[in-house]
């Protein structure tokens, strides 16, 4: 499976970015997550897709700012993110896994398909 991260960009604190996932295969058949890395810091979950539902999950730092969408005509997972703060600075990678991992979620190595990632950089 291919992913594909991008939409990302410059924007003030206060301002939006929507980020695009598109893969190779449909994305409903996947669990599709975003995650993002600081400098210096470890790779954190964002937010995650659940295969086969409409179920999402979001870590509490964007939960009502940032909106997972999907468009599978498309095989595009989309990330609306609102609100922006400096805090939300980093590269954004989408990953995505085929197996069950409910629980693990969170966890990077629940993964085993990644893009490349796509910078996000909000400026105060």
């Amino acid at each position: 499976v291919q992913l594909q991260a991008s939409g990302g960009g410059s924007v003030q604190a206060g301002g939006s970015l929507r980020l695009s996932c598109a893969a190779s295969r449909r994305t409903n058949t996947m669990t599709v997550a975003w995650f993002r890395q600081a400098p210096g810091k470890e790779r954190e979950f964002v937010a995650a897709f659940f295969r086969w539902s409409a179920s999402t999950h979001y870590a509490d730092s964007v939960k009502g700012r940032f909106t997972l969408s999907r468009d599978n005509a498309k095989n595009t997972v989309y990330v609306q993110m609102n609100s922006l703060k400096p805090e939300d600075t980093a590269v954004y990678y989408c990953a995505a896994t085929t197996s069950a991992i409910l629980s693990r979620v969170r966890e990077v190595d629940a993964y085993n398909y990644w893009g490349l990632g796509t910078l996000v950089t909000v400026s105060s």
